[in-house]
């Protein structure tokens, strides 16, 4: 962990250095995955120099909020909320009447994370702030991401690590100084893009969704070799074409940093 947690470190420093950033922004959504790239980003470049905006909807829980704040305070990051929800709703209407029919739900999903990602690219163009996608490798395989929206940014920097591996380089970073609420960790995976969503709604268990993918994306097995590992061929089957379906948006993705 502490191999992975210094490459994420200064992966994040020597990006900005190169590029000529001297500072970053993101979106703090109060889960793991953001918690962990803005607290790399302050350990990288000193929180004054982190900016994290909390860009809540009608579907965001004040456990997040409330988590999101904790965050930054930890961190001495530079923290903002925003209400993003008049947006959405105008937006809403605006697609209604073009569509002659209320938008799908998706539609209405993706809006949330696009406007998000708008926001944090305004951001990135007022004051010269480098956007950090907070994707991490699991989502970005399966695709369950939004093109245009946590997905836009400059860098990645936890694009090669998978979702279990966030999970434990989170507890062992908070073993060395409390970094994080426990709760950040401990809470059930969610995008909050609509009411009472769970990742595994969509997708397997990340226990056995990165077992899985760690056979086929990093040891090369196929379908077949990863069924004899005891793994059950219709989920196995699921997985492998989901993430072949998905290539087109990880071709789309900012640069990741190599773990």
């Amino acid at each position: 962990m502490k191999y992975i947690w210094q490459n994420v470190v200064q992966g994040i420093k020597s990006f900005c250095n190169i590029n000529g950033f001297s500072d970053v922004a993101l979106g703090l959504s109060g889960g793991l995955d953001s918690a962990i790239v803005a607290i790399a980003a302050a350990e990288a470049l000193q929180g004054k120099h982190v900016h994290a905006f909390m860009m809540k909807t009608q579907n965001t829980s004040s456990l997040s909020i409330s988590l999101a704040r904790q965050i930054s305070k930890l961190n001495l990051i530079d923290f903002k909320e925003i209400d993003i929800q008049p947006i959405i709703n105008n937006q809403t209407c605006f697609l209604q009447s073009v569509f002659m029919t209320k938008p799908k739900s998706i539609v209405l999903e993706n809006l949330q994370a696009r406007e998000r990602g708008k926001i944090l690219m305004s951001f990135s163009n007022q004051f010269n702030y480098l956007v950090l996608a907070c994707s991490n490798k699991s989502e970005l395989a399966m695709g369950y991401c939004t093109l245009y929206g946590d997905t836009c940014g400059g860098l990645a920097p936890i694009a090669d690590i998978y979702k279990t591996d966030i999970f434990e380089l989170a507890k062992w970073r908070n073993s060395i100084s409390k970094v994080l609420p426990e709760e950040v960790i401990i809470r059930p995976p969610s995008a909050e893009l609509s009411k009472n969503q769970k990742d595994e709604d969509f997708l397997p268990p990340y226990t056995i969704l990165d077992k899985i993918l760690k056979l086929y994306i990093d040891k090369k097995q196929s379908i077949a070799q990863i069924i004899t590992e005891g793994f059950d061929a219709t989920t196995v089957n699921w997985i492998v074409k989901r993430y072949n379906s998905q290539a087109f948006k990880r071709l789309q993705m900012p640069v990741s940093l190599k773990i």
